[in-house]
C-alpha cells in the first residue's frame, strides 16, 4: 500500500475534465510509460479537521474499492493506483480504467427508435451480474443510477462511484439522504431500515428507462417521489408499509395508473421483472441473482 500511495499523479498526462463532484474532478488521463492507455483520474481535494481527521466516506470508498480490487469483476470499474499528500489539506487522487461514456450519455445519443430487446437484455444482465457480486461480498452500492454505470464502446457494463458504498450486515439503519432522488427506493423515502434491496429498486428504475429514455421517476422532492412511485405501482398493503415510518399509511396515497399502463409496449416477461424489480416491500423485492434467472434473459 506504501508503494502505491508514493506513485505520484506526475505518471499521468491530464487530457480533459470529464466531470465534477461536490469534492473534486475527473480527468481523462493518458499514462506516461504506456502512452496507448488511457486513463480516468479522479482528484479529491478536501480540508482536513485536525479533530475529525480524513473525512470517513474517503477511507471507505478507497477501501472498498481495494477489497474488490482482488476479484477483477468485469463489471465493476477497476482501481489502478492510489496516491494521497496530505499538508492543509488532503489531496487524494485515484485512478481507474478509463471507460468511454456513462449510461446517461448512451441513452442520450440512442436512436428515438428506442433500444433493441437484445441490447436491453444484454446492458441489464451486465448491470445484475456486477450487482450480484457486490452483494454476494456484503458490498450495497446506495447510488445506483445512469451517471454511475460506465459502458464502453465494446458495450462492456461497469458500475462505478462508491463514494456511498457500505460493507452492510443485516438490516442497515443508516443516513436515509442516500440514492439520488429518482432512483431512490421506498423504504429510504420513507426513512426506514434497508439492505442490499435498495440497489435492486434502482435497478428497476434503470430498467424501465432502457425503454423509456427518461427517468421512469422523475420529482423534486421526497414527497413527491413517494406520490409518484405509489401512483405508477399502486398503493402496497398496510402490512407493507414499514412500521418504523413517520410517514403514516394512508389510502387517499393511491392512484389510478399502473405500470403496465405506463410502459404500454412491454412484453409479459419484460413487465414481469420491471414488476419484481419495483416491487415496494424490499423483503419481496427480487434479488440481482434471481433476476439473473429470469424468463425475459432466457428467450430469443
Amino acid at each position: 500500500m506504501e508503494d502505491q500511495l508514493a506513485k505520484s499523479s506526475a505518471d499521468y498526462e491530464i487530457l480533459v475534465e470529464i466531470g465534477e463532484g461536490a469534492y473534486g474532478k475527473v480527468y481523462k488521463a493518458r499514462a506516461i510509460r504506456e502512452p496507448q492507455r488511457l486513463v480516468a483520474v479522479k482528484k479529491l481535494n478536501i480540508p482536513v479537521d485536525s479533530e475529525s481527521g480524513i473525512p470517513a466516506f474517503m477511507i471507505r470508498e478507497v477501501a472498498l474499492l481495494k477489497k474488490i480490487e482482488f476479484f477483477n469483476h468485469p463489471n465493476i470499474v477497476k482501481l489502478l493506483n492510489v496516491s494521497a499528500t496530505w499538508k492543509k489539506t488532503l489531496d487524494l487522487t485515484l485512478v481507474f480504467e478509463y471507460v468511454d461514456q456513462d449510461l446517461s450519455t448512451f441513452l442520450a445519443k440512442a436512436p428515438q427508435t428506442g433500444l433493441s430487446r437484445e441490447m436491453i437484455k444484454n446492458l441489464m444482465v451486465q448491470l445484475l451480474q456486477g450487482l450480484d457480486f457486490l452483494h454476494v461480498n456484503m458490498l450495497v452500492h446506495r447510488d445506483l443510477k445512469p451517471a454511475n454505470v460506465l459502458i464502453s464502446g465494446q458495450g462492456r457494463v461497469k458500475i462505478a462511484d462508491f463514494g456511498l458504498a457500505r460493507i452492510y450486515t443485516s438490516r442497515i439503519a443508516l443516513t436515509p439522504c442516500v440514492v439520488t432522488l429518482w432512483y431512490r427506493a421506498p423504504e429510504v423515502l420513507l426513512h426506514s431500515s434497508y439492505t442490499s434491496s435498495v440497489d435492486m429498486w434502482s435497478a428497476g428504475c434503470i430498467f424501465a428507462e432502457f425503454f423509456l429514455l427518461r427517468p421512469l421517476f422523475c420529482c423534486l422532492s421526497e414527497v413527491q417521489q413517494l406520490q409518484k412511485i405509489i401512483e405508477v405501482i399502486g398503493l402496497p398493503p398496510e402490512e407493507d408499509w414499514p412500521a418504523e415510518s413517520a410517514v403514516a399509511y394512508s389510502p387517499n396515497w393511491a392512484g389510478d395508473r399502473t405500470l403496465s399502463q405506463m410502459l404500454p409496449n412491454l412484453d409479459l416477461e419484460e413487465n414481469e421483472l420491471l414488476l419484481k424489480l419495483l416491487t415496494f416491500n424490499p423483503l419481496k423485492r427480487i434479488p440481482a441473482s434471481k433476476a439473473l434467472e429470469h424468463p425475459f434473459f432466457k428467450g430469443p
